[in-house]
């Protein structure tokens, strides 16, 4: 996990909530019996997700992530599994990448958009992925 310096707290570049979702993420760890599963990574800099979906009827009935990166992109899944919990695949497939960087609610330069959205790379491939769920 990333070494959160004072320089980058003192700063300002990660917020209170940021801290929180990463350093107690929710809907963290294995889900059993999940319907999907989609790893990614970001080789430029190492963050891995994994997200795991279990779907039922077309809703998202449980979620949890794997991973390990920087506050940002582990942040970030935590912030999207709370998101996407209970709703229908329809309504996720809306979810974009100013949806996450709002969640997240700090600005993003281009070098961690990447990490930033890691997560919805991830969503996005587990949905394209189910075969009627």
């Amino acid at each position: 996990m990333e070494n959160l310096s004072q320089n980058y707290i003192g700063e300002g570049i990660y917020k209170e909530n940021i801290l929180d979702h990463f350093k107690n993420p929710r809907n963290y760890g294995n889900l059993d019996n999940a319907t999907i599963k989609f790893k990614d990574s970001n080789p430029l800099c190492g963050d891995v997700i994994e997200m795991q979906l279990k779907i039922n009827n077309g809703m998202i009935e449980d979620v949890r992530f794997l991973g390990r990166g920087c506050a940002i992109s582990q942040a970030a899944a935590s912030m999207l599994t709370e998101e996407i919990k209970g709703k229908n695949i329809e309504e996720v497939k809306s979810i974009d990448r100013n949806n996450i960087i709002e969640m997240l609610n700090i600005p993003i330069g281009p070098v961690r958009v990447k990490c930033a959205v890691l997560s919805l790379i991830a969503l996005r491939n587990c949905i394209s992925n189910i075969k009627n769920g």
